[in-house]
């Protein structure tokens, strides 16, 4: 049986290898089902007969529900670290729940462009969301699913950058958590400012990785190890909270608070300061930033904010000190010009 004998077929070679469609235009609705490889085998004629006929009840099996259960247990999800698998876990999750019976090999570029123009409020989900979706449709490409990548190369949104903490709202959040004993938001607090890092690494940290003076990290984002010498004001704050469990973080004995849940302590108290949204809005990754401008400005070089922030190279480094350097440049000229 030549491939020219039967109607709505559509022949696609990809990396050398011949797929075999049929397809039906219905007032420019096109509709693919994938056939069997081999047009002269009974398998074949027995689907295209059906399909054509109207009496083909196939079951999808390019849903994006079997493409993220496929993902999951494929070594490219696997060898992830823990926070980085939560996260993707997460934007899975919500893909699954909108669009998990659908077939993704319709997925279309304009498809993810309206994915992101929904989340442009909040530019840094856009990003990760169409991050995810990227993740995802390469994986259907190596599966060969789908023949290229339709997220490819779209720009990502911008939103500014994240900012360090200005002082009035450090002491802002400090006595609002102090006021209402807010335990678990001022501890995510003391310790993100005063070791540098991430909420994510923060909640993983352990009373048996700080011995009084330093607290041993592994960033869960790069897998970088340190040790980070703790400044007075943070050592004297843990000497003062009660061990509830292994972690300093905890929910139980053997198991800190989740991510998300520490995320939502620090959310409360942003909102009640009206710092959630708006041109007001400050995040707790600036935090990460409040470290290294303080450091910053307590004369340390490049090499030393490096060493507690743990950033891989010091271009953020140089990126933080240019912007207090300017600051009091424009300061010290000033000054002079009113001698």
């Amino acid at each position: 049986m030549k491939k020219t004998e039967l109607p709505y077929l559509e022949f696609k070679i990809v990396k050398g290898r011949q797929y075999i469609y049929f397809r039906l235009d219905r007032g420019g609705k096109v509709t693919r089902v994938r056939l069997p490889s081999n047009p002269e085998s009974e398998e074949f004629a027995r689907e295209y007969w059906a399909i054509r006929s109207g009496r083909s009840r196939r079951t999808c099996k390019t849903t994006w529900e079997n493409l993220i259960v496929a993902y999951y247990q494929s070594p490219a999800f696997r060898n992830k670290a823990k926070g980085t698998q939560q996260n993707y876990r997460r934007h899975c999750e919500v893909i699954r729940e909108k669009n998990g019976d659908k077939d993704m090999t319709r997925f279309r570029r304009k498809d993810a462009l309206k994915v992101q123009d929904a989340l442009q409020d909040t530019w840094s989900k856009a990003n990760e969301r169409l991050a995810v979706l990227s993740i995802l449709c390469k994986f259907a490409v190596d599966l060969e699913w789908i023949d290229r990548n339709p997220v490819v190369d779209i720009p990502k949104l911008t939103g500014g950058e994240y900012e360090p903490w200005p002082d009035d709202k450090l002491a802002a959040y400090e006595r609002y958590c102090d006021r209402n004993n807010l335990t678990t938001a001022r501890t995510i607090y003391e310790l993100c400012v005063g070791t540098g890092q991430r909420i994510g690494d923060c909640v993983n940290m352990e009373w048996s990785d700080f011995d009084g003076e330093f607290m041993d990290v592994v960033q869960d984002k790069t897998g970088t190890k340190l040790s980070i010498y703790c400044p007075a004001r943070l050592q004297a704050y843990l000497a003062s909270l009660p061990k509830a469990g292994r972690h300093i973080l905890a929910k139980n004995l053997t198991a800190p608070i989740a991510k998300r849940a520490a995320q939502k302590a620090v959310e409360d108290v942003r909102r009640v300061l009206g710092l959630m949204d708006g041109p007001n809005r400050l995040v707790p990754h600036g935090w990460r930033y409040t470290a290294a401008v303080q450091l910053s400005d307590a004369g340390c070089s490049d090499d030393e904010v490096q060493a507690v922030t743990g950033h891989k190279t010091t271009e953020m480094v140089r990126k933080y000190r240019a912007k207090r350097d300017q600051r009091a440049a424009s300061k010290r000229a000033q000054e002079k010009r009113s001698r």
